[in-house]
């Protein structure tokens, strides 16, 4: 009987040493689960950011394709001539049909040019509610020292956009859609290396662009404001 007790009492000893062990292990492997689980989900919202952000990219291209294609329409017929080219968004025309050098004295060509630009940019603007930039740009070469009008080439694109700006205004595009901005012999779509390439830098572009808040809210009678 001591020798049964003494059997029973070892095995109850070895057990008892086995307990923690395993315990000790289905800790480890539920710690092991529990890191896999975490590592997963990490993956599954990188993953789902990756698609969301490619899905805004592609909705993104697909708005500037519509974009385009919507302007490329309304100016079929001025694209038509050739004195105005669409490239990216931006409307462009080449500064010697609307100015003489060294000028911001607008050409009557330039003129009928802007007057045939602004019936489709109004419908253009109109539907989406935004604003057409004007911008001017030059060569690099200085501005002629017989000339005294312009410091130097950015007051020069100043005047040039301004003036356009006036004459688009003038032949009825509403002051609150457009507005202008200079560049100077900054952002050259061409090497001014020679003549052909400064002749394509001497330029005026117009852009639609998106309205901000502060801009739309200037447009629209404020609440409670009496009406006339």
């Amino acid at each position: 009987m001591l020798g049964l007790d003494d059997r029973h009492g070892d095995d109850a000893e070895h057990a008892e040493h086995q307990a923690p062990v395993w315990a000790a292990f289905g800790d480890l492997m539920a710690g092991l689960v529990g890191a896999f689980v975490l590592i997963l989900v990490g993956v599954l919202v990188v993953q789902m950011d990756l698609v969301n952000s490619l899905q805004a990219e592609v909705r993104k291209r697909e708005q500037e394709e519509q974009r385009r294609m919507a302007l490329e329409k309304a100016l079929a017929i001025p694209l038509q001539s050739g004195r105005v080219t669409l490239n990216n968004g931006r409307i462009g025309i080449s500064g010697s049909v609307l100015f003489a050098l060294n000028s911001d004295e607008l050409r009557p060509e330039g003129r009928q040019i802007l007057k045939s630009l602004v019936p489709p940019l109004l419908v253009y603007l109109g539907e989406r509610d935004e604003m057409l930039m004007v911008s001017g740009f030059t060569d690099d070469r200085p501005v002629h020292a017989s000339n005294q009008r312009f410091a130097d080439n950015l007051e020069l694109s100043a005047q040039r956009a301004l003036t356009v700006t006036r004459a688009l205004i003038q032949e009825g595009m509403p002051p609150q859609r457009v507005f202008s901005a200079a560049f100077g012999a900054e952002q050259p779509v061409a090497s001014n290396a020679d003549e052909s390439g400064r002749a394509l830098n001497r330029r005026v572009e117009m852009a639609p662009v998106p309205r901000t808040p502060a801009s739309s809210a200037a447009t629209k009678p404020a609440s409670g404001a009496p009406r006339e």
